[in-house]
C-alpha cells in the first residue's frame, strides 16, 4: 500500500470492516481448500484467494438491498455482501440447510435477501442480467445500486459489450466491476484481449471506465465510491478495471505452468490480505491485540460453519424436482 498515513476521507471502522471481511474471505478459502484437497468435500471450486480485498471495499459502500451479481470464482463476492456464512458452507456442502437447499453447489449460489441475486458458471453472462436488475431498479425510481462482478476473460464476450451498451444508453444505475486477475483461465491477458487497459473499453459506451489496484483497499474504495455515488445518483454506469491476481490456478488442479516464471510467487509475497493488516498496524488504526483477535474470531466463525454444514443432512429426494420442472396443472 501506498498511505503511510490513515486516510482523512475514509473512517477508521470502515477499513476495520473491510479488513474483518477480508479476513473472513481468506479463512473461508483456505479451510474449504483444505478439505477438498483432503478428500473431505467433493466439489467444483474456484479459489478467489488474493483477490479478497476487490469485493471487501466495494461492498463496503452498499446497502443490503443493493445487488450483486458473481461468478463461479465468486466466494469472496458472496461473502462480502452478507450471505450467511452457516448457510453459504451448507450450500458448498451439498446440504438441505444451504442457501439453494443444497441444490447449486459452489457456482449457484443464490441469497437474494442479502442482495446477492445471481453466481453464474457461464463466462460473461452475469452482465445482462446486472443490466437488468439495473433497469428494473430504474423503472421502480429506486436508487438500489447493482454491483456485476466479472474477469478480464469476460471482456471479451459478446454480452460484455451487449450490457454496456444498453448501460451506457439508459443511464443504468449499475457498477460494472472487472477483477483483471491477468489471466483468463490458462490465457494471459495480453494474449487475448486487444486493449491493453479494459477500462478503456468504457469509451464506446459513454460512461467512465477507471482502472485502479484492486489490491489497495483505500485506492478501491475511493474508486468504487464514486463508481456507486454516480449510479445512486441517477447519473449512469461505471467500468471499473481493479488489478489484482488470483494466487491459485483456474481449478484445484492447475498447476500455474502457463505464468511467467516468478510472477505468482511475486504476486503471494505481496498478499494483499496480510500487507493490508500490517499497514492498520503502522497507521494506528488497530492494535496487534485487535487485528488478532479478529483473526480468531473469523477462524472460530468458519470452523463453526463447517461443522453445522457437515453435521446437516442431504437433500430429501422427493426434493428432486422441486424448483426445478414447473408442476403441471392436473
Amino acid at each position: 500500500m501506498n498511505h503511510p498515513t490513515a486516510p482523512a476521507d475514509i473512517e477508521p471502522e470502515v477499513l476495520l470492516g473491510i479488513f474483518i471481511t477480508a479476513t473472513r474471505i481468506k479463512v473461508c478459502d483456505e479451510k474449504f481448500r483444505a478439505l477438498v484437497l483432503a478428500g473431505q468435500v467433493s466439489a467444483q471450486y474456484y479459489s478467489p484467494r488474493g483477490q479478497e480485498i476487490v469485493s471487501a471495499a466495494t461492498a463496503a459502500l452498499l446497502r443490503r438491498d443493493d445487488y450483486v451479481v458473481t461468478t463461479y470464482r465468486g466466494l469472496h463476492d458472496q461473502l462480502a455482501k452478507g450471505v450467511p456464512l452457516r448457510e453459504l458452507w451448507a450450500e458448498f456442502f451439498g446440504r438441505a440447510t444451504g442457501v439453494c437447499k443444497g441444490k447449486g453447489g459452489p457456482m449457484h449460489i443464490t441469497h437474494p435477501a442479502s442482495g446477492l441475486m445471481v453466481t453464474t458458471g457461464i463466462v460473461g453472462s452475469g452482465l445482462p442480467i446486472g443490466a437488468g436488475l439495473a433497469l428494473a431498479s430504474q423503472l421502480q425510481r429506486s436508487d438500489r445500486v447493482t454491483v456485476v462482478n466479472f474477469g478480464d476473460g469476460a471482456s471479451n464476450i459478446g454480452a460484455f459489450h451487449e450490457a454496456c451498451n444498453l448501460a451506457g444508453l439508459w443511464k443504468l444505475p449499475v457498477v460494472f466491476c472487472c477483477q483483471n486477475n491477468r489471466y483468463a483461465e490458462h490465457t494471459a491477458f495480453e494474449d487475448g484481449t486487444s486493449v491493453a487497459r479494459v477500462a478503456d473499453r468504457a469509451a464506446a459506451y459513454a460512461m467512465p471506465g477507471v482502472r485502479v489496484d484492486g489490491n489497495d483497499p483505500v485506492a478501491m474504495y475511493r474508486a468504487a465510491r464514486e463508481a456507486v455515488r454516480r449510479a445512486r445518483a441517477g447519473e449512469g454506469p461505471t467500468l471499473l478495471e481493479a488489478m489484482t491476481f488470483r494466487f491459485y490456478g483456474h481449478q484445484m488442479s492447475d498447476r500455474n505452468e502457463y505464468m511467467k516464471p516468478g510472477e505468482l510467487d511475486a504476486a503471494r509475497a505481496a498478499d494483499p490480505v496480510v500487507a493490508f493488516r500490517n499497514w492498520l498496524a503502522d497507521s494506528g488504526i488497530a492494535d496487534e491485540e485487535r487485528l488478532a483477535a479478529i483473526e480468531v474470531e473469523e477462524r472460530e466463525a468458519v470452523e463453526d460453519a463447517a461443522r453445522f454444514a457437515a453435521e446437516s443432512p442431504l437433500p430429501d429426494p422427493a426434493e428432486l424436482y422441486t424448483d426445478v420442472y414447473e408442476e403441471a396443472l392436473a
